[in-house]
């Protein structure tokens, strides 16, 4: 392969990665490659960084590069998600990102969800087998799946997709369960069939499996044929519906190889890259630092704050990855953080454009509510709020239901609320400034709760106590 040295996106150190890498958990001939500069698709995801290698290596930039060439048919590209939780997280978001990148330039792709291979467990990166999942649980992850993958895909559709003059239209999306064909698969038809690609050589020469056969635990079947499994999706896709890119996480190089080898020639395979933690860990469920995409496991409040709390040194390259915003945006973005670096505006906008793609319009206004009223004690914002936003909100807080009665005061709400104890020491905490009711502090226990001021229209009212015990009251018979 020619490469310009000039141009290219990762530099010697890093190739010399790649290469060592690629020995741990492979004897092909053929390793992965960086990806280089080329025209179109290609080239612009390099720059961005959300392309990282592409298999085989040998010519592959090229031949991809003439394939995906502007002005060619589409192709078809597939990533697959397996349901080993009912959600999606942040760490799925560049392999979504990167479907989306391609329909974007007018390909066709397919997201696969693996309520099939989830039965078996994906044994990469993991230490000892995954624990066994009832098959009716796996139905249920993959249906949530499959219903928050087609969420991504719409609201991109309807919210981040214009098309440009005389560009390409949007390709086609589908969502698909390897269980339709992999489930309805004989042993032995799969054995003698499919089965019959894949070299041993090749599965017992990876890192992970050859340490795991070497552990006390050791391995087994079910997990040893899982890169079999995974392999057959990219061959009945090809067969189907003439695929022939496979894109993965960097830790799926090695089921992107099997898949080659059971697929054949003139096929590809595309990494994008992980998403860690400031510690390095790698963001997911197994490492319990996931950050959900469903609404019912992380709120839109809570998402966005996640994106608005990114470091300097990481906004930019986020803004790459997890966006469709313009580079030549990206880097004004960044040259006036350097100007008004307290306005925090790369980290804003992340927050907002991610927070759109995962739950539309409804759920940034929803996260911005919610920040008003935490962050800058907004009445209105307060006022605006339903309940569920009150509960995502304030999650850990407890909840009253209370009848207003004539007179009562800010000291008979605390007490009602269960907020103080009894006694002197609950009337102190007032009068020493520890108690607020909408985000107004107030210092004086026999203040008579007044409509509009500490009950809002809606009939709520926000208590906090110290600096975080919050109480909703609700109020009836208003």
């Amino acid at each position: 392969m020619k490469v310009n040295m000039k141009t290219r996106c990762f530099g010697m150190a890093d190739w010399e990665k790649v290469k060592n890498e690629a020995t741990q958990h492979s004897f092909y001939a053929d390793s992965p490659a960086p990806l280089l500069p080329s025209a179109g698709l290609l080239a612009a995801q390099c720059e961005r960084g959300l392309f990282q290698e592409v298999f085989p290596g040998q010519g592959a930039e090229e031949q991809l590069a003439a394939l995906l060439e502007p002005g060619r048919p589409p192709v078809t590209a597939y990533c697959g998600f397996d349901p080993t939780a009912d959600s999606l997280h942040v760490g799925h978001l560049p392999a979504v990102a990167a479907l989306l990148h391609f329909q974007r330039a007018g390909h066709n792709v397919v997201a696969v969800v693996g309520g099939a291979t989830a039965r078996l467990g994906d044994p990469s990166g993991r230490l000892r087998a995954r624990e066994p999942v009832a098959a009716g649980r796996v139905r249920a992850h993959a249906r949530a799946l499959r219903l928050g993958l087609w969420r991504l895909f719409e609201n991109h559709r309807r919210l981040l997709w214009a098309p440009g003059p005389g560009g390409p239209g949007l390709g086609r999306a589908e969502v698909l369960d390897n269980a339709r064909w992999l489930g309805r698969q004989p042993l032995l038809g799969f054995l003698c069939g499919a089965g019959g690609r894949l070299r041993m050589g090749t599965l017992l020469s990876r890192q992970g499996c050859r340490e795991r056969l070497r552990s006390a635990e050791g391995m087994s079947l079910a997990e040893f044929v899982y890169p079999a499994l995974q392999a057959y999706d990219f061959l009945h896709l090809h067969r189907r519906r003439g695929c022939r890119i496979q894109l993965g996480g960097a830790d799926q190089m090695g089921n992107i190889m099997s898949g080659y080898e059971m697929t054949g020639t003139d096929v590809f395979g595309i990494t994008v890259p992980l998403i860690t933690s400031t510690t390095g860990d790698k963001l997911g469920k197994t490492a319990g630092n996931a950050v959900w995409l469903n609404r019912d496991k992380t709120s839109p409040f809570e998402l966005y704050q996640f994106f608005v709390r990114q470091q300097d040194d990481i906004v930019e390259k986020y803004l790459k990855l997890f966006t469709f915003l313009p580079l030549e945006e990206i880097a004004h973005i960044m040259e006036m953080h350097a100007k008004e670096p307290e306005k925090w505006g790369p980290q804003k906008r992340l927050a907002a454009e991610v927070t759109k793609l995962v739950h539309g319009t409804e759920g940034l206004e929803s996260a911005k509510r919610c920040t008003r009223a935490l962050y800058y004690s907004s009445v209105e914002a307060l006022e605006a709020m339903s309940d569920q936003e009150l509960q995502e909100l304030f999650k850990q807080a407890p909840s009253a239901e209370l009848v207003l009665e004539p007179g009562m005061s800010v000291l008979d709400l605390c007490r009602k609320a269960n907020a103080i104890q009894d006694g002197p020491s609950g009337y102190q905490k007032i009068t020493d400034g520890g108690v607020s009711v909408n985000g107004i502090r107030v210092t004086n226990p026999e203040t008579v709760l007044i409509l509009g001021q500490h009950i809002l229209k809606n009939g709520v009212s926000l208590l906090r106590v110290g600096k975080k015990n919050y109480y909703i009251i609700k109020w009836l018979q208003l």
